[in-house]
């Protein structure tokens, strides 16, 4: 009985477009996706593709394989209505721990949040219901800690637009030190507004890693629906910036990875201490949603001259992660 309802939630979450012809019913469909490690497992969550009510998260021990943590009552880790903010929207989840405590930062009502909990696998709540910064819409967060115990909050914001913001955070009141608040850079290159999907322009989907005292962003460009939706990195000696956006950008692009849509996604390291990135494709060549998740391994070459390295996508070696049967 236990089987037959695991699955029947499975189904419920992840298999939203069974109907749909040649579809594999096994795999899964995150968009936004992010994956936290610990204690030799992986945890995936993201964006539903359907009518987004909250966050669920599956495990793995090899990537390739997920099923529902061991031990949880339920695969939703936050739910609308449960002592966190929004009721519509929820999308771009990022998991981040701090000692004894784990944070999950996330749009709703496009606004960031943050909720907390004990538990890695929740369920994220917040003390007060409230967003990170209300006085405007922003989207998209990722909670940065440097080597001097400093937090930073990057996030998207709008002006006939979307672009990358970065200001200080104080973990403590969970909001931005709002004197600091900085914007990243704007789309300058041709791989970033592409024509196939006319609108503003749009820079989104942050993730920020330190290598050899240098900060990398992880960033994604055009529409989602475009099918050049993107991902490059641009670098900084500081993690307010400036930043200098890397000449072989995209990292991963449809002409890279072989399907359109490519981006918006998270780094983390996985098998054998490599950086991985977890990322989502449109559903087909003619079909945006219900988006797919992909993971790929990266390759980091430094280089002596420039003092960064250079990042690249094993293409080759693209995950396709799908729910254990």
């Amino acid at each position: 009985m236990k089987r037959i309802l695991f699955f029947t939630v499975l189904q419920s979450f992840f298999l939203i477009c069974k109907a749909q012809e040649n579809v594999s019913v096994s795999e899964i469909f995150f968009a936004d996706p992010t994956v936290f490690y610990e204690n030799g497992r992986y945890y995936l969550t993201g964006t539903q593709n359907s009518q987004t009510l909250g966050f669920a998260v599956l495990q793995s021990e090899n990537l390739k394989e997920w099923s529902v943590p061991d031990g949880s009552q339920q695969q939703m880790i936050l739910e609308k209505g449960t002592r966190s903010y929004g009721d519509n929207g929820f999308w771009a989840p990022q998991i981040f721990k701090t000692d004894s405590l784990y944070y999950l930062t996330y749009t709703a009502n496009e606004q960031t949040v943050i909720a907390k909990s004990e538990n890695l696998t929740g369920s994220y709540t917040q003390d007060m219901v409230e967003p990170v910064d209300g006085s405007e819409k922003n989207i998209d967060s990722y909670l940065f800690r440097d080597d001097d115990g400093k937090y930073y909050f990057y996030h998207v914001r709008f002006n006939r637009g979307n672009f990358l913001w970065v200001a200080e955070f104080d973990i403590h009141t969970r909001k931005i030190v709002p004197s600091t608040l900085a914007r990243c850079f704007i789309n300058t290159e041709a791989w970033e507004t592409t024509p196939n999907y006319p609108s503003d322009p749009i820079m989104e989907g942050p993730t920020v890693i330190k290598l050899k005292g240098k900060y990398y962003m992880f960033y994604s460009a055009n529409h989602f629906m475009n099918i050049d939706y993107a991902m490059g990195y641009a670098t900084s000696d500081s993690p307010m910036g400036p930043w200098e956006k890397h000449p072989s950008n995209p990292v991963i692009h449809r002409l890279i990875v072989g399907e359109n849509g490519s981006g918006h996604g998270d780094i983390f390291e996985g098998p054998g201490e490599r950086l991985y990135y977890v990322y989502h494709v449109h559903f087909s060549n003619d079909q945006v949603s219900p988006r797919r998740t992909r993971i790929v391994p990266l390759s980091f070459n430094f280089n002596q001259e420039k003092g960064i390295y250079d990042i690249s996508a094993d293409a080759g070696k693209i995950i396709v992660p799908v729910i254990k049967k």
